[in-house]
């Protein structure tokens, strides 16, 4: 893949000019210890972001994410999940809340108990047309952002404090306000996925006419962690190991192994440069067993450290090394 000297190559660089976001503000929620509420699963992206306190997100498939104040997570596929002040605590509708306890819909959300509060700004959001269908089947089910990350906080912090101020406010149109902000941070967030998509060979795969080869390329980008094998693949999408292998080659370009390392590469460059999580945090989340798997796959196509990857990412635009032969990128 062409690369230009410390610069994305001109079709990353076309994709990060076309990260278009339009966020809507749902409701701001000032939620007290126990609560809980669960959305149900659309094709909307869903977002939300913590202006106070804790709480834990848990998809309908098990994932969880653990978020504190300044986080933002988003659900770039709309799936369904509940959010809580932790595990265990008793989830409702969200849509049953809102009727029962806001019923001036410009009022923040108040509810839950007498414990310790939690702020969020619930929302969803749309991409350009031209970036919907390629850009979302390149990222995993959950994406978080954490403002305190490495080469982010200096300046998502005071971007932050502004979306807080204007919840604080309750002025009139304040919604649009909102999801102004809110834009500027789902716009990184994409942006840091889409540059580590690209570099681990994901941005040229676009989508797939075979159903069976597109189900199988979600399933990789949806659990990277899982262990899986060409029989095991195949057997998910109805084909034998034989015609899936060669099918699937023909038209991502990749066997099916070699193409999860991509994405496990991909994901694992998103956590370094979203969040602050350790290297073995990140190890788990994406399929290898250990750190030192990780950063022997990571050096061979990223050209660095994950540790150098993530300072240089805090002090200047990513530099993005030529890509070896993915067929010597070790999966573990």
């Amino acid at each position: 893949m062409r690369r230009l000297n410390g610069h994305p190559d001109d079709t990353i660089a076309a994709l990060l000019r076309a990260v278009k976001v339009h966020s809507t503000v749902y409701c701001i929620s000032e939620l007290s210890a126990p609560w809980g509420f669960k959305v149900e699963d659309s094709n909307i992206a869903k977002f939300h972001v913590v202006l106070e306190g804790s709480c834990v997100l848990s998809v309908d498939s098990g994932e969880q994410a653990e978020l504190e104040c300044g986080d933002l997570v988003l659900l770039p596929s709309g799936t369904g999940h509940a959010v809580r002040d932790r595990i265990g605590s008793r989830v409702r509708h969200l849509d049953r809340i809102l009727i029962e306890h806001r019923p001036d819909a410009r009022a923040p959300l108040v509810y839950g108990g007498r414990g310790p509060l939690t702020r969020l700004i619930c929302g969803g959001f749309i991409l350009s047309e031209a970036l919907q269908a390629g850009l979302l089947g390149l990222l995993p089910r959950i994406l978080r952002l954490d403002a305190r990350a490495s080469g982010l906080s200096r300046w998502l912090e005071p971007v932050f404090e502004l979306l807080r101020d204007e919840a604080d406010s309750s002025q009139p149109g304040s919604s649009v306000i909102l999801a102004k902000l809110a834009d500027v941070f789902l716009a990184q967030l994409l942006r840091n996925y889409l540059v580590g998509a690209d570099a681990s060979g994901l941005v040229r795969s676009g989508s797939f006419k075979d159903p069976s080869i597109a189900r199988a390329v979600e399933l990789l980008h949806t659990r990277p962690g899982d262990a899986w094998t060409l029989a095991g693949l195949a057997s998910e999408v109805g084909m034998s190991r034989t015609l899936f292998g060669t099918r699937f080659r023909e038209l991502v370009g990749d066997p099916p192994i070699h193409y999860l390392a991509r994405v496990r590469l991909s994901q694992a460059a998103g956590y370094l440069t979203t969040t602050n999580e350790t290297l073995y945090a990140i190890a788990q989340h994406t399929g290898y067993d250990s750190e030192a798997s990780l950063s022997k796959a990571f050096r061979r196509t990223f050209g660095r450290s994950p540790g150098e990857y993530r300072r240089d990412s805090a002090t200047r635009p990513i530099q993005i090394a030529e890509l070896p032969d993915m067929d010597r990128v070790a999966l573990r």
